[in-house]
């Protein structure tokens, strides 16, 4: 078995998982979380996936800091 269609799926499930249509974590099975900005994280088992900025303001919010690209009202 070759790696490529391996990394396909792995691909795929990604994709799945950040666009909604996939609720569970590939890590642990548990139910994801959607926070703001396309980051999606897990609360049982720590995982989160998302673009740099995304996870940037998602560290943020979960250490108490303000997240400084976010906007009020």
């Amino acid at each position: 078995m070759t790696v490529a269609p391996l990394h396909r799926t792995l691909d795929q499930e990604l994709a799945a998982l950040l666009r909604g249509a996939s609720l569970e974590c590939l890590a642990c099975g548990e139910f994801v979380m959607h926070a703001r900005g396309g980051a999606v994280f897990c609360p049982e088992c720590g995982s989160q996936l998302g673009s740099e900025a995304a996870l940037a303001g998602l560290s943020a919010a979960e250490s108490g800091r303000p997240d400084l690209g976010a906007q009020a009202g």
